[in-house]
């Protein structure tokens, strides 16, 4: 029987643009011999794993992308316009995909928002279970557009790292984000836990680069991200992905306390 519950399948064009970006440059999807992709709780409408599959493509032509929804009717009308590359399957976290294939990359956005963070580990936990060796996970949440997001990253043993990304043209506070955190984070924004210091200096960073915003919106993310490094968080990666609104730390810098 399929694991999970039906949920209300909200979806929209467009709207995982920020997480697809990050997955089509995960090394394991470049490397793996078998490029297989699943989007678990696509929702609806097959609309955000079609444009996986296309996004991926660029990178990984031979890029499979399998979509599982727990609800049957869904999948029976994503298979009523499929395309080459892409499949659809009754399932849910147990992740089921053709002759069963471990996928090299999970994705799976605004499902867990709608469980109690009780059921996040194991839920986890059974997708991990699923992956390639080196394989991700990608767990997350965004808006209604997708100019707000935030994810967490797994390989097939633990989390690794969490990242937050944004639209910065329009960006008032970076803790806009704290209403889209992962589950696992979003009931922990309270005095005390981690994840609460790091939006509060996250705004107190975007304020100190205020005046950098006369050179434009992205070079004022840009010295906000340097002033996350100078208040002590380990901010990964460099001004290629800082460029795109995003912010990643480990895990262990935001993980419940």
């Amino acid at each position: 029987m399929p694991i999970g519950n039906v949920t209300r399948g909200t979806t929209g064009y467009n709207r995982l643009r920020r997480v697809d970006r990050w997955i089509a440059a995960l090394p394991a999807l470049r490397r793996t011999a078998d490029p297989l992709v699943a989007d678990v709780g696509y929702g609806a409408r097959p609309t955000t794993t079609l444009e996986l599959r296309d996004r991926l493509a660029r990178v990984r032509p031979d890029v499979e992308v399998t979509g599982i929804e727990i609800e049957p009717a869904r999948v029976a009308l994503a298979n009523a316009g499929t395309r080459d590359g892409v499949t659809f399957r009754l399932g849910g976290f147990e992740t089921p995909t053709p002759d069963g294939r471990r996928p090299v990359v999970i994705r799976a956005f605004n499902v867990l928002r709608q469980y109690d963070e009780s059921a996040v580990v194991d839920s986890w936990r059974i997708m991990q279970d699923r992956l390639q060796p080196g394989g991700a996970l990608v767990e997350g949440t965004c808006n209604e557009v997708g100019r707000v997001a935030s994810w967490v990253t797994l390989d097939e043993h633990a989390p690794h790292t969490f990242t937050v990304s944004l639209r910065v043209a329009d960006l008032e506070l970076p803790s806009i984000v704290a209403e889209r955190l992962p589950k696992a984070l979003i009931h922990r924004n309270v005095p005390g836990e981690r994840v609460h210091a790091f939006l509060l200096d996250f705004d107190r960073s975007w304020a100190v680069a205020a005046p950098l915003g006369t050179y434009g919106p992205r070079q004022r993310w840009i010295a906000t991200v340097h002033g996350m490094r100078d208040r002590g968080w380990p901010v990964l990666h460099g001004v290629t992905r800082w460029r795109l609104g995003e912010l990643s730390v480990p895990w262990s810098a935001v993980a419940p306390a």
